[in-house]
């Protein structure tokens, strides 16, 4: 069982940045892909941004560029560094760890663009 906890969400201007976390409560060191989604209402749950354990990353177009993810794995948190943040990057935040071929879901955080 891995048990993740989303933090960072709130609101923020258009153009503003913040940073969300999600920390697990094993060692994610084995743990080869971590990986947060959002989800806004009305719409599918969609990845934004993915790492490895070999530190390999993959973002989807919307956002390359502006968001950045990164791991430390002694601290067993994965980070989204999310920079010039746009209306359309409203949503919910999700962290996800895929551990044996079993995915694992933090609860969520929600994030805002509004001026």
């Amino acid at each position: 069982q891995v048990q993740l906890v989303e933090s960072g969400g709130g609101l923020v201007q258009p153009g503003g940045s913040l940073r969300l976390s999600c920390t697990a409560s094993t060692s994610i060191f084995s743990i080869n892909f971590m990986g947060w989604y959002r989800q806004a209402p009305g719409k599918e749950r969609e990845l934004v941004a993915s790492i490895t354990s070999n530190r390999v990353t993959n973002y989807r177009a919307s956002v390359k560029g502006r968001f950045t993810i990164s791991r430390d794995n002694a601290k067993n948190t994965v980070y989204l560094q999310m920079n010039s943040l746009k209306p359309e990057d409203t949503a919910v935040y999700y962290c996800n760890a895929e551990k044996g071929f079993v995915p694992y879901w933090g609860k969520g955080t929600l994030v805002t663009v509004s001026s």
